[in-house]
């Protein structure tokens, strides 16, 4: 399929804070031992979609990115890495790279995505309804394990939760309205001009954007280029094509009619006449074709629709965004878990992953669903459930660790416990130290004996 493929790599999340820092950017954190970004690079080889441009934010990421990606990529990627400048949205990161763009459609992934849907079947959704957008929406994924959560117990008491607003017609392949989860407020107000135009809408709260687009190249630099307060494709640019698919010329005079409260000007007769016509056929899967004759026999050239397009998941296929701390641990326990197909390892008869050449102690365990890494050490008695353990870790001796996330080269002293915690590279937890639904920032030293819950640690 000659379709550019952009992947939106980011740089250091704010709302990844203390996980992230100068030598490992958000596309680099570790899932199951492997960067994050290496799972959409995976899933856009498998779909033969080898030629990408992966944007990131700030020259220092983008030497990290490419390093990483030479190496582990060479002879199997044709990838070009360019930076933008940091906190530019995934608009701006876009409209800086606007100049690379050259092909009619454009695939456009998260870096933090990891999925196992292929980006194909929306590039094919795509091209067989010649949309202006089509995106993809999934189930909204299960957070945090029964046991412990990544957040402190006072926060565990379930929040109003955030949804993504999502109408759809009645084929479920037409998007008519999307209000992403910061926007949504108790009343939602829907165009007139759609719910005329459909006839009947169905409204969804359970289905995340999982950000993998496909946009028609000419539109989307058009937006671009006249919206230049435009920062978020989710929320600027997706939104405002939804709005706009049914507008056309005399669509646009009635909004300004309407914004100037004038609305007996918005329309002569005969254009009354040629959109409620528009409006009469629109309640067809088709309602977005131009029709070819209006009253009178005249063409309404002046009526011009775009479609905006979904391709809806299947609840069986696993789907979620690394964007939130919480994600971080979840993704992680679901790909050594239920979703380890994915992880690209082959788990032994114990279902876990430990590397040839780790070394384990005396009476350690590590359970199910667990992976230790390259040349880790653990003393004896110790115990590991449901965790991931990184490269060239030094554990001590009964240590016990549980729905953690341990990254590389950390030092842990003896008789330590981590619960539902995450511990970024080259940290060092003292003796007996005690950690619960922690983040721990790279190189922190946690002092002998403490007992932290709920706390984010990291340097100043």
């Amino acid at each position: 399929m000659d379709f550019q493929v952009v992947v939106l790599a980011g740089g250091a999340s704010k709302k990844l804070i203390p996980l992230v820092s100068k030598d490992v950017p958000k596309s680099l954190l570790p899932v199951a031992n492997r960067p994050v970004l290496s799972y959409v690079l995976d899933l856009l080889e498998k779909t033969n979609l080898k030629d990408l441009i992966v944007v990131v934010e700030g020259e220092d990421t983008c030497g990290l990115v490419e390093n990483w990606i030479s190496e582990a990529y060479v002879d199997r990627l044709h990838v070009e890495v360019a930076a933008v400048p940091e906190e530019v949205g995934t608009a701006g990161a876009l409209r800086a790279i606007a100049h690379h763009l050259t092909a009619s459609d454009i695939l456009v992934v998260s870096g933090d995505l990891v999925s196992e849907i292929s980006p194909g079947a929306v590039a094919a959704a795509h091209r067989r309804h010649n949309a202006v957008v089509t995106a993809m929406l999934c189930s909204v994924p299960v957070s945090g394990p029964p046991e412990s959560g990544s957040s402190s117990g006072k926060d565990k008491t379930k929040k109003p939760g955030r949804y993504n607003i999502v109408g759809l017609d009645q084929t479920e392949q037409f998007l008519l309205y999307i209000a992403a989860g910061l926007e949504v407020e108790k009343d939602i107000k829907v165009q007139k001009s759609i719910l005329r135009a459909v006839g009947k809408m169905e409204i969804r709260a359970d289905l995340m954007d999982a950000h993998l687009y496909a946009f028609k190249r000419s539109v989307l630099q058009e937006v671009l280029d006249q919206k230049q307060t435009f920062r978020s494709l989710k929320q600027d640019v997706l939104p405002y094509l939804v709005r706009s698919q049914l507008r056309s010329e005399i669509l646009s005079n009635e909004a300004q009619a309407e914004e100037n409260g004038n609305e007996k000007d918005a329309f002569s007769n005969t254009n009354k006449v040629m959109l409620s016509q528009l409006m009469a056929n629109a309640s067809t899967p088709s309602f977005h074709e131009l029709y070819a004759s209006g009253p009178n026999g005249f063409a309404p050239v002046e009526i011009k629709t775009h479609k905006c397009c979904v391709y809806i998941a299947s609840k069986t296929k696993y789907c979620a965004r690394l964007n939130s701390i919480q994600a971080f641990s979840d993704i992680n326990r679901d790909v050594i878990g239920d979703a380890s197909h994915l992880s690209g390892y082959s788990f032994s008869a114990h279902n876990n992953v430990i590397h040839p050449s780790a070394v384990l102690g005396l009476k350690t365990t590590v359970g199910p669903q667990c992976i230790l890494g390259e040349g880790s050490e653990m003393g004896d008695k110790c115990s590991v459930k449901r965790s991931v353990i990184g490269r060239h870790c030094r554990i001590g001796s009964g240590v016990k660790v549980v729905n953690s996330v341990i990254m590389n080269h950390v030092t842990i002293g003896d008789g330590c416990s981590i619960q539902g915690s995450v511990i970024s590279s080259n940290a060092q937890l003292q003796e007996r130290a005690v950690l619960k639904d922690c983040q721990i920032g790279a190189d922190f030293v946690v002092t002998a004996g403490s007992v932290h819950k709920g706390e984010s640690l990291a340097r100043k």
